[in-house]
């Protein structure tokens, strides 16, 4: 398969990279600077959760319209207006007065991100050799990888010094930056068959992805029921389930698919889509551990972020070395041990997890998820993209990453849920454990204190107690500051289990991937078209 011409692929690349960080960091950075969002702009709780998840929805739906587009009217084309787009919607919301105005620009920062992502990917396979492609998928899974963890320690530095508006604003002059680098050291690349427009494929995806991905990150604020009327998530989700099935037999009759079935007809890809499903899921066992640095160890967002840092700097060093050894060995076996790795990992918290450690009794555990991401995102994405031909990869990128966001949305409800549920459980019986070390009189009103503590959310604190002073009052909160932390390191143990065997399976699918064949060292280049 031709490669495409440019004078250095490395330098086009970098300045793709750029892009990806900002819209890779954005899906986490905002996470930081919740509480000053709810005081700054004087919003509620769900009207700023809005602003995290439209984020995620408007830029996990439109990731495999926005791919093939690239492949018709060319991936630089669309890479530069998604990065326009995402700059822009940055210095509007930086500028937001209300939460009404942030959610619409933050909706608009996802889909100029929508534009981005899959061209990246697509842009590796034309601009590189199969013998060099590990390298390529080395540096875009470092920077994926840096992205997805560094969000913690940069919101935490930003908030911390700065306000909560320089989360976005920081984005504008390196949006800026990218652009200029992108429009000098990236060629343009589109696909030589022209393909058509599907507005059925198009409705029927779009639809469907936007009423799963609505039903799995808004489910547990409406408890998994009723939304409004007789509309419920269970039935949302099992709307949007109907629309995809609808969306593959339409695509099966299609002469010109918006997503071409002989992607699936390679073993490797399919099982890699499987795979980025489940790490997807996986991923969201950070989320625990952050709520566990913070709230129990009493750290600051910054110090959380700096503890889980050199889970970001060891994934840096070693996704360039995955990289290169993927284009000797292939990518099955590297897979394996970096999700073996995570695993190790995620088991590594849940042992060492105990109320008043020290925080750096999490670095094995951080060590061994950061070894586990520098090795299995390079090798995923060269497993999944890696040997597809240059007239399939835009098509190949947008599925890889929608299947992947799919799976963190995913992940997110259910571990969201579990820990919400076992939490709940969790408090309710450590407290009556702990209440017998009161007076008779006091020990009712205590376990009641926590009947519902766990129901308002994954993030409920130590209830406060009023009403009683002296020494019994401080013995009370003393209490029910231990209850918490020993209820929460109890519920996230029971949680991180579900990331825990999902990447398990993970493993188990990995075994069924071919080896990759032997690939030319040397092929004739493409030249690239300079409009």
């Amino acid at each position: 398969m031709p490669t495409l011409r440019t004078r250095n692929p490395w330098l086009a690349l970098g300045a793709l990279c750029l892009g990806l960080f900002m819209i890779l960091l954005d899906t986490t950075i905002v996470n930081i600077a919740v509480p000053s969002m709810l005081s700054g702009l004087d919003a509620g709780l769900d009207e700023i959760l809005w602003v995290v998840n439209i984020y995620v929805l408007a830029y996990a739906v439109p990731l495999i319209v926005a791919s093939r587009l690239g492949d018709r009217f060319g991936r630089k084309k669309l890479y530069v207006i998604g990065l326009v787009v995402f700059t822009i919607a940055s210095a509007l919301c930086g500028t937001a007065h209300t939460g009404g105005e942030l959610i619409l620009a933050r909706a608009l920062q996802g889909i100029g991100a929508a534009l981005m992502n899959p061209q990246t990917l697509a842009f590796i396979v034309v601009l590189f050799p199969p013998n060099k492609r590990g390298a390529a998928f080395g540096m875009w899974s470092a920077v994926a990888g840096i992205s997805t963890i560094a969000g913690p320690l940069l919101g935490g530095l930003i908030v911390e010094k700065l306000h909560w508006q320089w989360i976005f604003f920081v984005n504008v002059p390196v949006g800026a930056l990218g652009l200029l680098l992108v429009l000098l050291w990236v060629p343009e690349s589109r696909t030589d068959t022209a393909h058509g427009f599907d507005p059925v494929g198009i409705t029927l995806l779009t639809g469907g992805l936007s009423l799963i991905t609505f039903g799995l990150l808004e489910g547990s604020r409406y408890h998994w029921g009723t939304i409004t009327g007789r509309l419920t998530v269970p039935a949302l989700i099992a709307c949007g389930v109907v629309l995809l099935l609808a969306f593959v037999l339409q695509q099966l009759r299609s002469a010109d698919p918006l997503v071409p079935l002989a992607l699936f007809a390679n073993r490797n890809f399919t099982v890699a889509n499987v795979v980025a499903m489940g790490v997807g899921f996986a991923m969201v066992s950070l989320l625990p551990l952050m709520i566990f640095l913070q709230e129990v160890l009493g750290l600051t967002p910054l110090m959380a972020g700096v503890v889980t840092a050199p889970a970001s700097v060891i994934a840096a060093l070693i996704a360039p070395f995955a990289g290169f050894r993927t284009d000797r060995t292939g990518g099955k076996y590297l897979l394996i041990a970096g999700l073996l790795a995570f695993a190790v990992g995620i088991t590594a918290a849940v042992i060492a997890a105990r109320p008043h450690i020290s925080s750096w009794t999490m670095l094995p555990a951080v060590a061994a998820l950061g070894i586990g991401i520098g090795l299995l995102f390079t090798s995923m994405t060269t497993v999944a993209v890696g040997e597809v031909g240059a007239d399939l990869s835009g098509a190949a990128s947008g599925v890889f990453n929608t299947t992947r966001q799919l799976g963190q949305a995913l992940g997110t409800a259910a571990v969201g849920a579990l820990l919400q549920a076992t939490l709940h459980h969790a408090l309710v019986d450590e407290a009556t454990h702990r209440s017998r070390s009161l007076p008779p009189a006091y020990r009712r009103g205590f376990v009641d204190s926590f009947a519902h503590a766990g129901q308002g959310g994954a993030f409920a604190k130590a209830p406060k107690t009023t009403g009683t002073s002296g020494g019994m009052g401080s013995q009370l909160q003393q209490l029910s500051t231990d209850v918490f932390n020993t209820g929460f390191v109890s519920a996230m143990r029971w949680t991180l289990l579900l990331p825990l065997g999902l990447t398990l399976l993970a493993v188990m699918c990995c075994f069924s991937i071919k080896a990759r064949r032997t690939v030319p060292t040397a092929e004739r280049p493409l030249v690239a078209s300079r409009r």
